[in-house]
């Protein structure tokens, strides 16, 4: 289970610095013009992204109210520097935990307040996934603000250039 944790943390790190990367390409209207998505423009969903990456880790550490959405208020370029963090910060867990760690059962809130307990696995295995859901959406709005040649963020891709 550690190894494909690792796996897949790393993958999350550089996945989102190719979005980045390309996200730099845009401008600062471009990054914040609306567009029908889950969240209605570039900079809401990679805010999106970054406040999950946070919140989940304040869960972990059994912060009593996580910070969930509204407290970030910085640019494009801030957001960035601070979503590579949490993911390096994520990857860098996994690299240092052990299985009793990984197989450790947290209890938490969601932001319908509703109480879960869970294996941190579970809760990484999820949150990988939702990273990787929403930078699709990413790709589509780079596609519809008319960037090209954008890199290819799959998993496979990744674990080729290992």
């Amino acid at each position: 289970m550690k190894q494909l944790l690792q796996q897949y943390a790393a993958y999350n790190v550089w996945a989102n610095k190719r979005i980045i990367e390309t996200a730099s390409r845009l401008s600062e209207e471009q990054i914040n013009k609306e567009i029908v998505s889950s969240f209605p423009s570039v900079y809401k969903t990679a805010l999106h992204l970054m406040e999950v990456e946070n919140a989940w880790w304040e869960r972990l550490k059994l912060v009593e109210n996580p910070a969930l959405s509204g407290w970030f208020t910085g640019n494009f370029v801030e957001l960035s520097k601070k979503w590579i963090e949490l993911s390096q910060q994520w990857h860098n867990w996994i690299q240092n935990a052990n299985d009793v760690n990984i197989a450790h059962v947290f209890a938490y809130y969601n932001s319908k307040k509703e109480y879960f307990k869970q294996p941190v696995y579970e809760m990484l295995s999820h949150l990988f996934n939702h990273q990787t859901f929403h930078r699709g959406q990413l790709i589509t709005m780079f596609r519809q603000l008319g960037l090209d040649k954008i890199p290819p963020t799959d998993f496979i891709v990744f674990s080729r250039k290992k």
